[in-house]
């Protein structure tokens, strides 16, 4: 099943102060945006980001990311209708479709509306209204309100594509989200649990109440990896995925990728959980030879399943030769498409160790990595 979400960014928002609309002002140490789009990398498989044509620097900003860009409309329908024409190419099953200005959802809230949409055309987190409700005049009570069956609506509201698709272009326009969108085409919209914490920051004092939530959830994990591999014969080498001539190989198990290695087991470490050979024993010839992008693939996917992002990875590779200046930039974009990563998140370095020890003496090639893990 291929998802998507449709993240709505292009309003101006200038109720809740800054000067600015409010996806763009900082909370927590990043801008809400930020937040916002990190909460759904590694949950679903392409993310749209609906922006204002007034947004010049953000086009240009994303334009090379991973995320898909579409243009804002008119209303927030417009925006949506948007978001949802430039996912025509990559054949969607189901999508979701979430306001810029809720950076706190949850990935438990994420899974559920996902797991809904397996048996139900529509899905979206609701949270039952337990105050009393009034109704009133200014600022005196007239009244009460029966809250019965009343939910208070969030995002992000799932879709079947083909189904919001149509719902939309059948609309007259006018709804209050794409839940009334959905509902006025005839489709039945599951209510899963939302969360308290999914604020949508409307108002000033809703940024303190965020950046609250925000800190109680960091949850930041740091891992170190180190790897050698000796030379032996062979005309090349393959470091961070990077195949180099060279008068000698190096030799392992696998394809004996140090970096790569380095790189997995810091990850691993992070998330205390062993190391490349607990996962991929040597004593199992089915890895003999194997490339080391499946160990690394398997890290990344068991960090996606424990709930974290990764923020960065810094590999440094020690040896004499061969050099890896000339090669680095194509390692660190060969690393951060197998680990789903922005090339400004991966670095790739290298060192010498002055004619000392084994690296020294061209008897084979170290490396160190750190990774950087953050609770999504």
């Amino acid at each position: 099943m291929t998802t998507a979400a449709i993240i709505v960014a292009a309003g101006r928002g200038l109720r809740a102060g800054g000067g600015m609309p409010k996806q763009w002002r900082p909370l927590a140490g990043r801008r809400v945006v930020d937040w916002t789009i990190d909460r759904f990398r590694g949950q679903i498989d392409h993310i749209v980001l609906v922006l204002s044509e007034d947004d010049g620097d953000a086009w240009a900003e994303f334009d090379n990311s991973d995320l898909i860009l579409a243009k804002g409309g008119s209303d927030r329908a417009g925006s949506v209708r948007n978001g949802l024409d430039a996912l025509l190419p990559y054949e969607v099953h189901c999508v979701l479709i979430h306001d810029v200005a809720r950076p706190c959802v949850d990935i438990q809230t994420i899974q559920q509306v996902l797991e809904a949409l397996e048996t139900r055309p529509a899905a979206a987190p609701g949270l039952a209204v337990t105050d009393a409700l009034w109704t009133g005049d200014g600022a005196i009570v007239t009244g009460t309100q029966d809250r019965t069956g009343l939910f208070a609506a969030q995002t992000p509201q799932g879709f079947h594509y083909d189904a919001i698709v149509s719902a939309h272009a059948a609309h007259p326009g006018g709804a209050a989200d794409d839940v009334e969108v959905a509902r006025a085409a005839g489709l039945d919209v599951a209510i899963v649990p939302g969360n308290a914490d999914n604020i949508k920051i409307t108002r000033p004092e809703d940024f303190a109440r965020a950046e609250r939530i925000l800190g109680t959830d960091m949850d930041v994990r740091l891992g170190n990896g180190y790897d050698v591999h000796r030379f032996g014969d062979g005309d090349h080498v393959i470091l961070c995925g990077v195949q180099m001539p060279h008068d000698r190989g190096l030799q392992g198990h696998s394809d004996a990728d140090v970096g790569m290695h380095a790189v997995t087991d810091a990850i691993y470490g992070a998330l205390a959980q062993g190391d490349i050979g607990q996962h991929f024993p040597p004593s199992d010839p089915q890895w003999k030879g194997a490339a080391s992008e499946i160990f690394l693939r398997h890290a990344v996917e068991l960090a996606g399943q424990m709930g974290y992002n990764i923020s960065n990875v810094d590999c440094t590779l020690v040896c004499e030769y061969p050099k890896i200046g000339p090669h680095a930039p194509a390692m660190r974009d060969e690393m951060a498409r197998i680990m789903d990563l922005r090339a400004d998140q991966v670095s790739v370095k290298a060192t010498t160790s002055e004619r000392l020890g084994f690296t020294g003496r061209c008897e084979g090639i170290a490396s160190v990595a750190t990774a950087c893990l953050v609770k999504s």
